[in-house]
């Protein structure tokens, strides 16, 4: 542990010594640079203070996204300040070296000097990520973009070709702070044509409580002529505080559980259900959270007991890990999967159809939007809400309007 703080200490005074150098290049005046080290000085101050006040029984609260939203503001420019000015470092000691035993330079000329010219480019790339999270604080979480996938499958039954599905995921409403802004969200939801709804977990952050004051936003979602069906996330099991007891940690769970038939949603369980349109039919399957690096309660063969390896399936599973691990080579063959839970990152570019990069594919392959692999498909939603870092960069929240095409497999 002493260890750890130590290492992380020294983390931050590299940090600030290369920031504070980047300052020193461009501006001369004493009082602006004694000023720049108070203030940042204050700030660590009340960064380390807030979140070792953080109460593990409470979990995430307002206080703690808004110190994680300020700890990113201030420290990813600084971030970028500091390896753009240990680069020029670098070449400075490269510089100082060749100087010594090549050109046998004199002492005081050996080390060149530090560039203006850097220091400028290094604050301008700083300015990036600076201007993008206030943006993302007080826009970019609440900028929802509503994008539309057609998936084709050859052995799609006939009635469903073109069968729309919507879906949502991670809501966490223990984040949300505008009413109007979740409104409007419901009222695009609502605007889609779609025959069916499915929300893929995550309905809150931790406490059953959360969701309350948006009970009657969330009850405004239409009905649906083939229904309204959702899966667990990891956060709906309350697993990420600690509590006074066992007993309250279940009521809470199922109080969670709860919610979502608040809302009109049919929660399913390690369960399945069968869709039928016309003459044809299609299963959908829901499983509780199962994730490679969390809690592992999904279970594929009950959900799916009884259902023929030749029915055509929708799987509903929070975390897109268990597409790996377990089901795209499930011998009873799952069609189509939905899934949430990476949020993204809710930081990251994406340039629809030709770029999409967030530090969230380090840790997920699959991690938004559609993937395909041996004829079987996962869609990955980037969340309805956010959690952490009160905002979104580049990676917006999203409400998804899939729909199923009879015919050769393309994406």
């Amino acid at each position: 542990m002493i260890l750890r703080f130590a290492i992380l200490c020294a983390l931050f005074l590299f940090i600030e010594f290369y920031s504070y150098q980047a300052f020193r290049t461009l501006i001369k005046l004493r009082w602006v640079l004694v000023s720049y080290q108070i203030i940042s000085v204050l700030l660590l101050i009340f960064i380390i203070y807030s979140f070792s006040q953080v109460d593990r029984s409470v979990g995430q609260t307002k206080q703690f996204m808004f110190t994680t939203g300020l700890m990113l503001l201030v420290y990813v420019p600084k971030i970028v300040l500091t390896l753009v000015l240990f680069g020029e470092d670098i070449f400075r000691i490269g510089a100082s070296i060749l100087n010594y035993f090549v050109y046998n330079a004199p002492r005081k000329e050996m080390m060149p000097d530090r560039r203006k010219f850097v220091s400028q480019i290094a604050l301008g790339l700083a300015a990036v990520p600076f201007l993008s999270l206030i943006y993302g604080i007080f826009e970019g979480k609440y900028n929802y973009k509503v994008i539309k996938q057609a998936v084709f499958f050859p052995d799609l039954p006939d009635a469903f070709d073109g069968f729309k599905i919507t879906q949502i995921s991670d809501v966490h409403s223990g984040s949300f702070d505008n009413p109007e802004k979740i409104n409007y969200a419901i009222d695009l939801i609502n605007e889609q044509e779609s025959d069916m709804i499915l929300f893929t977990g995550d309905i809150v952050n931790t406490h059953a409580t959360e969701m309350h004051p948006w009970l009657n936003a969330f009850n405004r979602i239409k009905d649906y002529k083939y229904g309204k069906f959702s899966v667990l996330g990891n956060h709906d099991y309350g697993e990420y505080v600690i509590w006074p007891s066992e007993k309250q940690k279940d009521e809470n769970f199922q109080e969670i559980k709860k919610l979502y038939g608040d809302i009109g949603f049919k929660l399913m369980l390690n369960e399945h259900i069968y869709i039928q349109k016309g003459d044809d039919k299609i299963a959908l399957i829901g499983v509780e959270n199962w994730g490679v690096n969390f809690k592992k309660v999904g279970d594929l063969n009950k959900a799916s007991q009884n259902v023929a390896q030749e029915d055509f399936k929708i799987l509903m599973s929070h975390d897109p890990s268990h597409w790996d691990a377990e089901i795209k080579n499930h011998p009873k063959n799952f069609h189509l999967t939905l899934s949430g839970h990476t949020h993204g990152m809710q930081f990251g570019i994406e340039i629809p159809g030709y770029f999409k990069w967030s530090l969230a594919q380090y840790i997920y392959r699959q991690w938004a939007g559609l993937y395909e692999e041996a004829s079987k498909y996962i869609y990955v939603n980037r969340g309805f809400g956010f959690h952490a870092y009160p905002g979104r960069v580049g990676i917006m929240p999203e409400i998804t309007v899939i729909e199923l095409k009879k015919g050769k497999n393309v994406a």
